[in-house]
């Protein structure tokens, strides 16, 4: 009886070692912190249409940036990516890719909007804008923290001894991180117009 006890134990020991509690709720951190991105960048999918309709009432010679940004938000908007494809590293190029270009798309019509004086001294646009600058705040703020848990995650399940458990009861893969867009090392080229 004695042995046992000390075997169930022993057993319960090394199972609690082998990361049975700890990789799963790594891993829910994981799908917590991608529920917070998605949610911020809806977000500002949301604000995209009433900020392109607010250009487009001053601007209405700008229409090729303003189908841009819509484009870059339809684009953006239709590339769902679950909790299972964050191990697919080629679903969430597609994803970032896409999200990349609405932040460009948005970038260029910033750039328009600087040729409307009297579109910055609307104060429905500069909510929006406001919203929006906010929004790419909470952005940057969700995917640093996703990168944190997904760091912690891979950390994790590729170490002894929750590495034992990852593998044997949940076939743990590791997950993706958000990385710098190609040429983000560049710095942009600045240009005031008072050139010699």
């Amino acid at each position: 009886m004695r042995f046992r006890t000390m075997l169930t134990m022993l057993g319960a020991g090394l199972l609690a070692a082998c990361g049975v509690n700890s990789v799963p709720t790594a891993e829910e951190n994981v799908n917590a912190k991608w529920g917070e991105v998605q949610n911020q960048y809806q977000r500002r999918a949301d604000l995209v249409p009433n900020l392109v309709a607010t250009v487009k009432g001053y601007a209405a010679h700008e229409s090729g940036t303003l189908t841009k940004v819509t484009e870059a938000r339809a684009r953006a908007t239709s590339i769902n990516i679950t909790t299972d494809d964050l191990s697919d590293p080629q679903q969430f190029e597609r994803f970032s890719e896409a999200q990349n270009q609405l932040t460009q798309a948005l970038g260029q019509l910033r750039t328009v909007v600087e040729a409307y004086p009297q579109l910055t001294a609307n104060q429905n646009f500069m909510a929006l804008q406001s919203q929006l600058e906010g929004t790419e705040n909470r952005i940057a703020i969700a995917r640093r923290d996703y990168n944190e848990a997904v760091q912690a995650y891979n950390t994790r399940i590729r170490t002894f001894p929750d590495a034992v458990g990852a593998r044997i009861f949940y076939g743990a893969k590791p997950k993706v991180p958000f990385q710098a867009q190609a040429g983000a090392e560049t710095a942009p080229t600045v240009d005031f117009g008072n050139a010699s």
